[in-house]
Formats: structure tokens, sequence, C-alpha cells
């Protein structure tokens, strides 16, 4: 497991969408609920913006165990959930999820696709990648949870697809797909191949007869 993140948080107690907006707007933060942990009731925060947008520049943040110092008191935490402005670099809301030592829990980590630029199917079939997925739900405790899954495409041949039970998984994890059954092995990255390049109109050779009428036509 990776190297824990830390954000400082505040907790609120003014609630709704007008104070949202005023601790958006005014303060430059972000509000925020952290939920679940059996009979603990949801804690609403506020986070600081800029903060916040710097740990979302790395991956792990996604997927990770964080831990938020909320006045003081440490939760360790999941991100679940963040809500974005549709066309402004503006954070609106985050949803956090409590975990438990003892107890699985379920998320999702990045795929990273490893050796694509030596992938026989594309240097010597001259194929083209073609991912299906580039995330997977899986569940384990949280001393297990990785930073992200690799698929090495090295030896991946032309016409060649990769499923989820490809996904070699670290010890204490599962995938969510695998565990309802084999009919839930999804595709996961193929080496396709590329499609005919399209025949031009001038490129058709003449069909039967077509060669005879011209000259029959060119002697009248």
């Amino acid at each position: 497991m990776s190297t824990d993140l830390t954000l400082q948080a505040k907790g609120r107690e003014d609630t709704g969408k007008g104070a949202s907006r005023r601790l958006r707007r005014l303060a430059g933060e972000i509000p925020a609920i952290i939920y679940g942990g059996g009979k603990k009731k949801p804690a609403q925060i506020s986070l600081v913006h800029k903060d916040v947008m710097k740990s979302l520049e790395n991956e792990a943040f996604y997927s990770q165990i964080l831990t938020l110092d909320v006045d003081g008191k440490s939760e360790e935490v999941i991100l679940k959930d963040v809500q974005r402005h549709p066309a402004k670099p503006i954070v609106l809301h985050m949803d956090f999820l409590r975990i438990s030592k003892n107890t699985q829990l379920t998320t999702k980590v990045s795929i990273h696709f490893i050796n694509e630029d030596t992938c026989v199917g594309v240097k010597i079939g001259g194929g083209i990648i073609a991912h299906s997925m580039t995330e997977l739900d899986i569940q384990c405790l949280p001393k297990d949870l990785p930073e992200f899954v690799e698929i090495d495409l090295a030896e991946v041949e032309l016409g060649q697809t990769l499923h989820i039970s490809d996904i070699t998984l670290p010890k204490g994890v599962e995938s969510v797909a695998l565990s309802h059954g084999a009919d839930h092995d999804l595709p996961v990255v193929s080496v396709n191949k590329p499609k005919a390049a399209p025949i031009e109109d001038d490129e058709v050779a003449p069909e039967a007869g077509e060669e005879g009428d011209t000259e029959e036509a060119s002697e009248e």
C-alpha cells in the first residue's frame, strides 16, 4: 500500500445550497461529506480548494487510503465521488467513505498498460491496441489496497483479447466482476487488425466487357 495522503479539513454546521455557494465563493473551500463507519453519523466538512486540486493531480488519490484531519481528529477514508463544475476547473463537492481495517472495501483502481510500444501484435502484426477498460472494480482489506493494477502487453498477438481474468491481482485483492461468475469476465484490452483502406473508384478494375465496349465505341 502506498504512502497515506493527508488533507486538512474543518467541520461545518451550515449546510444547504446557499451555504455551499458561500463557502466556495468567499472562503475558497469545498463542501464535503464523510459517511459510513457503522453507527457513526455522516460528518459535514470543508476542504481548502487549492489543496484538493493539487492532490487530485496524483492518480493514487482516487484509490488509496486518505487521512482527513478534521479539527485535529483523524479519519481514514477513501474518495467515493468528486463533483466538478462542467466548464470551469472547480470542484463543487466531494464524498468520502470511512474505512475499517478489518472490513473489506469495494473501490476502483486504475489499470496501467505496460509495454504497448513493444507489443508483438503491433510491431510485427501491424495491429492497433484498443482499451475496453481503464479502471477495475476490486474488493480487499484496506491493508491490501493497491494504487493500480498492471497488464503487460508485450506478448499479446494480433487478434488477441485479454480479459479481467488475465490480470494478475496482488495477494488479497479480488475482482468484483469475477466474484459474480465467469460470465462477467469482460474484455479489457485487445490488439485489433487495422481497418482495410477504402478502395477509390479509379482503382476499381473494369468489369468484363467494359474494355471491349470502349474500343468498339472508338472505332465507330
